[in-house]
């Protein structure tokens, strides 16, 4: 293989990496509130409360557990609260399991949802990226 091609190929292998990187989910989130514990990844470990449970979308029979993710609110998913972000995004650690009936991709902490948008929506619209 010749050195352009060499170039050529280890360019986009670079390319294809970043933009990967890069690529953020959406979904949507809500949020719970304490006590946290127990928690499905941790038990009664005490994980603080920069915390979220995961929906069967991403849980991945428990393979997130203790991942962390990096959550953006985008958007309202209601009239009532038509502007609920606030900037910024928020940095999370998945340590449980949203029940049966999750209406959403993250339930995050009140404490983590209370960063990137107004508790009053309930919720919203996110984008969402393992950290």
């Amino acid at each position: 293989m010749g050195v352009g091609t060499k170039v050529l190929v280890i360019t986009t292998m670079a390319i294809c990496l970043i933009s990967s990187a890069a690529y953020a989910s959406k979904g949507t989130a809500t949020f719970y509130t304490p006590p946290y514990v127990p928690s499905a990844c941790n038990g009664y470990q005490n994980d603080g409360v920069m915390i979220a449970a995961a929906s069967y979308a991403i849980w991945n029979n428990g393979a997130v557990c203790n991942k962390s993710f990096r959550v953006k609110c985008t958007g309202a998913t209601n009239q009532g609260t038509p502007h609920p972000c606030r900037g910024g995004s928020v940095l999370v650690k998945i340590v449980d399991l949203c029940p049966a009936g999750c209406q959403a991709t993250i339930d995050l902490s009140q404490e983590a949802f209370s960063q990137i948008a107004n508790p009053d929506a309930g919720k919203i619209k996110i984008e969402f990226n393992q950290a």
